[in-house]
């Protein structure tokens, strides 16, 4: 089988023929086809100091049909081929019976390597952007189907311990409905979904963008159809010799997310841990010692 040209084939073939402008736009996507993968046009252009129409006249020099197409073959390029659950179960079960080493050293090591994975392949001058987009908004809307209801669910906990502007879909009879109908410009969407995606995930994402909200996406793999209306993708590893993905490195950055906020929100954020905490404690929803 003849493998398709990638995209750095296709800007070497052209490179000589580009203009000043198409060959800055063809470096920028050569050096960051992550960003080229989970990111917005109009955020690319904002980082890369472009504009968005010199993309899209990159991608039709490229022969591409529109900047979509070459955005999607810098998706395949850094994506994974998908492996169903009962696949994995199969294969975790043939390494049961025939084990060389002990199933917990396996996990460990898997979240280790998650977890430095993680630490190597997220911009922190990216990430302090969004944290400070979230910081700055009026209101942040999570959504979480599946098995990342649950994951939705701990980060709005966390986030209403400093806040009052979070918004969890399912909490409190909020439906993904009403909170999108409400969002605009001036609010954050954070969706987590990991393969296989929840419908009503990428359906969050699209919905969202056309509202104007500024969306952000967690997700393990760049094929992730929500990351086309992402102004802020995060590519997180979720390898596990398990049969589930694992979560360990979404719950990372959830949880670095959150405190990088606490940071920023200043005397009101103590201010309201101290008297919530103080109001747990007149509850007893704490156990007394």
């Amino acid at each position: 089988m003849d493998k398709k040209p990638s995209i750095e084939d296709r800007i070497s073939l052209r490179y000589d023929t580009l203009s000043a402008g198409l060959r800055a736009a063809a470096d920028y996507v050569i050096a960051n086809p992550i960003d080229i993968a989970t990111r917005s046009l109009r955020s690319v252009a904002a980082t890369s100091g472009l504009s968005p129409p010199t993309f899209s006249r990159l991608a039709r020099a490229l022969d591409f049909g529109a900047y979509e197409d070459m955005r999607e073959l810098c998706r395949a390029a850094v994506g994974r081929d998908p492996v169903s659950f009962a696949d994995k179960a199969a294969a975790l079960q043939e390494q049961s019976a025939d084990e060389t080493m002990p199933f917990l050293y396996r996990k460990s090591a898997a979240a280790v390597a998650n977890i430095e994975a993680l630490a190597n392949s997220i911009d922190p001058g990216r990430l302090a952007d969004t944290v400070e987009t979230i910081h700055r908004s009026r209101r942040t809307i999570v959504v979480g189907a599946l098995s990342s209801m649950g994951i939705a669910d701990y980060l709005g906990y966390m986030a209403t311990w400093f806040s009052d502007r979070w918004a969890v879909i399912g909490q409190n009879g909020l439906s993904l409905g009403s909170a999108l109908t409400d969002a605009g410009p001036a609010d954050c969407v954070l969706i987590i979904t990991l393969s296989p995606f929840a419908s009503r995930s990428i359906l969050a994402a699209e919905l969202a963008a056309e509202k104007g909200a500024h969306v952000i996406v967690i997700t393990d793999r760049h094929s992730c159809p929500a990351l086309k209306h992402t102004d802020s993708g995060f590519i997180v590893s979720a390898d596990s010799p398990q049969f589930f993905p694992s979560y360990i490195s979404v719950v990372l950055l959830i949880e670095t997310m959150v405190g990088m906020l606490v940071g920023m929100a200043g005397q009101r954020a103590q201010d309201r841990i101290d008297e919530l905490e103080n109001n747990n404690h007149r509850l007893s929803d704490y156990w007394a010692v």
